[in-house]
């Protein structure tokens, strides 16, 4: 029987080389370096795309009435903040972007423009008040003072033959709206996002978002809520815009 040698050993052979050196070297050879998140994303969310309001629209699309909290879990201490929103204090003191943090950001009608910040930071803008939100991989950094978009710790993950999706974990935010109308938020909500990139008919891509909001200072129990969104050719509806208070 005759036995094919790799030419890479029969040229250590050749060369009177030990064949044990050559497979030294093959285990020895040092592991390729892990991918950076952007590398390594389970799915494309980059571009531009535009809500596509199919839930709640009656307190999405008008600044609902003061003591409107329909489908809300608020407790009692929730309701009574609640009942106490001014619009016009608010705007008196400078502070128009209460609604405009992550709890009630991505429910309010606009654009989004999602793009890399750097390897490590996914940058989601809106032109709904012009904010911005960055979703940083791997180890979250010491907390400092809370923001009115918090600290959000980002992960994929894997799921099965679709590829995965992005999990967002938000905190250390400043108190704010859980809608226009003054509905609160404390500074210990916790805010968990999913967001899911699924094609649709005509090859337009869909953006579905699922975000659960928890705060033991003003809700009853987690509030779950879907946000959906398509996608966009291009910039040509982006339309940055300030925040309002009412």
């Amino acid at each position: 029987m005759r036995y094919r040698i790799p030419a890479a050993l029969a040229a250590l052979v050749f060369l009177g080389l030990p064949a044990s050196i050559w497979a030294q070297g093959q285990r020895g050879s040092a592991p390729a370096p892990p991918q950076t998140p952007k590398a390594a994303a389970r799915v494309d969310m980059t571009g531009y795309w535009v809500s596509y309001v199919t839930e709640d629209w009656q307190w999405r699309m008008i600044t609902p009435k003061k003591g409107d909290f329909a489908s809300l879990p608020l407790n009692a201490e929730g309701r009574r903040v609640g009942n106490l929103w001014d619009p016009a204090k608010d705007e008196a003191a400078g502070d128009r972007c209460k609604a405009y943090g992550p709890p009630f950001l991505m429910r309010i009608p606009g654009r989004l423009h999602i793009t890399w910040e750097n390897d490590n930071t996914l940058r989601v803008d809106t032109d709904a008040g012009t904010q911005t939100r960055l979703f940083r991989f791997g180890e979250p950094a010491p907390a400092g003072q809370p923001t009115l978009q918090g600290q959000s710790v980002a992960e994929w993950i894997p799921a099965g033959g679709r590829g995965g999706y992005l999990q967002v974990v938000t905190t250390n935010m400043r108190p704010g709206y859980l809608r226009k109308n003054g509905p609160p938020y404390s500074g210990s909500a916790k805010v968990t996002e999913f967001f899911d990139k699924v094609p649709g008919p005509n090859g337009v891509d869909w953006l579905i978002l699922q975000t659960i909001i928890e705060d033991p200072q003003y809700l009853t129990q987690p509030m779950v809520i879907s946000t959906h969104y398509r996608k966009e050719p291009d910039a040509k509806g982006w339309n940055p815009t300030a925040c309002e208070a009412r």
